[in-house]
């Protein structure tokens, strides 16, 4: 006898598959809860069921929502995570330097899935072995050959901006408002497109149609919003077969990127393959190309290259709200007789440092991160909680799957560490940096802003010295304010911190400032 599957039947199998997937998902996170020790630690309560405390913390515009978490119930917390789950929350140095220096604690497998479908998989995403063999790639040498590359684009994107300028030019002004966050993108794709991979995606070449690459980059990263449906992909991965508008394009974009990448991967590897030995050694001496794909081939990797545009973007605010700031900054860099100095120059001038440290302590680009517990451990503590039975703990119980949130930008911005001025943008404080901030584990300059440990951002120095070129070129460049109020500049930190109009429905991310030349006297 021969069954008959009816599309209604079809449709009810995998409506009942997906809901006991569901349920068992679900009773597996109560178990979990029921025998989680973070139960027993003092936190806030969950401002919505589905989302816990998780949409406050992300539209939060800075860390004074945790800090006053911390003001209420200690450095180390529980906070209500999704369908008011517990999560481990604290600013205790002791517990994040474990945290960040154990391979115990990784990245959840859904942020893996959230931000792989913005960024891809790269050094957001290697651990152990495979974060450590991508050093080679970002040593000095290999940023010092690149430098070229970035002066090119910034000197590029001055250019551009110096255009539009001239374009606006009337009687009574000759400045122009240009929202800088489009702009700074593009230039940043372009470097990214050079400096990784050999490949000019002439992003800033405004008259032209943008090449196939340039828009499946733009259709990736833009929209970025919190929704059901997102949240349920990540957490459940049979949602993921659920179509979405905005999934769609990103999958096809993807697809485009992926397509594009191998085929950038096999030139390079063809082209490493052409220069080695007769042993069938590749050696350095036989690298002409300075792309960082070709340096990866060369270890049998690849990876993703960080970009500073949004810390650049932050930095130009800051000194818009700051002309004392920028006034000194731009004293210090017109010093320097020539547009492209070398990077150790560059890197010694240190007025542009500290306003670059700054701008990276004030405004990080990832407020906050996530780890998992990956097996049941015993955090060690600098100061000691008491939990809600009145107990005092010098140590947080951990158990595998529990999730910990390290929340950087508070830490960058905490008054117990940086002092009573800590949410202020102060390049100066470098000059005489606190005592306290050597407790901060972080990779570079005491901050969390690339991490820590093991598995930190090992493409920090690229970041820099990117950011330096773009901030040395266009300060020296423009003067420049806020072209609306202070007020109207709201700040979102979905993925990464950026800029947006309160007044506009869309919420996208922009930066709209008022550029003149600036003359020199």
């Amino acid at each position: 006898m021969t069954t008959t599957v009816t599309p209604v039947g079809l449709l009810l199998s995998v409506f009942a598959s997906t809901a006991t997937f569901a349920l068992w998902k679900l009773i597996c996170a109560v178990y979990h809860e029921l025998r989680s020790p973070l139960r027993h630690l003092p936190g806030p309560k969950g401002t919505s069921f589905v989302y816990g405390s998780i949409r406050d913390i992300w539209m939060a515009e800075d860390s004074r929502l945790q800090q006053q978490w911390v003001k209420e119930y200690g450095k180390t917390l529980r906070y209500k995570g999704l369908c008011l789950t517990n999560r481990l929350f604290t600013m205790d140095t002791c517990a994040i330097n474990h945290i960040l220096h154990s391979s115990d604690y990784q990245k959840p497998a859904y942020l893996r899935y959230s931000v792989a479908q913005i960024l891809g998989e790269g050094l957001l995403f290697s651990e152990g072995v495979q974060h450590r063999q991508q050093n080679p790639a970002f040593g000095p040498a290999q940023i010092r050959a690149l430098t070229g590359i970035f002066f090119s684009e910034a000197i590029r994107l001055r250019d551009v901006w110096s255009s539009e300028i001239a374009n606006n030019a009337t009687i009574n002004t000759t400045s122009a408002r240009i929202d800088i966050v489009p702009w700074l993108s593009r230039m940043a794709l372009d470097v990214i497109g050079l400096a990784g991979f050999n490949y000019g995606f002439d992003a800033l070449n405004a008259n032209e149609k943008p090449n196939e690459l340039n828009e499946a980059y733009a259709t990736i990263i833009k929209n970025q919003k919190l929704a059901i449906l997102p949240v349920l992909q990540a957490w459940i991965p049979l949602f993921r077969l659920v179509p979405g508008g905005h999934a769609r394009r990103v999958q096809v974009s993807q697809r485009t990127m992926t397509r594009i990448g191998k085929e950038l991967l096999t030139s390079a590897k063809a082209t490493a393959r052409a220069r080695a030995t007769e042993k069938g050694e590749i050696e350095k001496s036989s690298l002409h190309g300075r792309d960082l794909l070709t340096l990866l081939v060369k270890a049998n990797m690849a990876t993703d290259i960080p970009d500073m545009s949004t810390a650049t973007t932050w930095a130009l605010y800051a000194m818009a709200l700051a002309p004392d700031i920028q006034t000194k900054l731009r004293e210090e860099l017109i010093s320097v007789d020539t547009e492209t100095p070398s990077m150790e120059d560059l890197m010694a001038l240190p007025y542009l440092d500290a306003v670059v440290r700054e701008t990276l302590r004030l405004y990080t680009p990832f407020p906050n991160i996530v780890r998992v517990a990956m097996k049941d451990d015993v955090i060690p503590l600098e100061q000691p909680f008491t939990d809600k039975s009145g107990v005092l703990h010098h140590g947080i119980r951990i158990r595998k799957g529990d999730l910990v949130l390290i929340p950087i930008l508070a830490m960058n911005t905490s008054e117990e560490l940086w002092g009573d001025d800590a949410h202020e943008f102060k390049p100066e404080r470098w000059d005489n940096i606190p005592e306290a901030i050597s407790r901060i584990p972080g990779l570079w300059s005491h901050l969390l802003t690339f991490f820590g440990g093991p598995r930190s951002c090992i493409g920090y120095r690229f970041a820099l010295v990117q950011m330096k070129v773009v901030l040395f070129t266009l300060v020296r460049a423009f003067e420049f304010e806020l072209a609306v109020p202070a007020s109207e500049i709201g700040k979102h930190s979905l993925v990464m911190l950026r800029p947006f109009l309160r007044g506009d429905p869309t919420k996208k991310p922009q930066l709209p400032l008022l550029f003149k030349p600036y003359q020199r006297e």
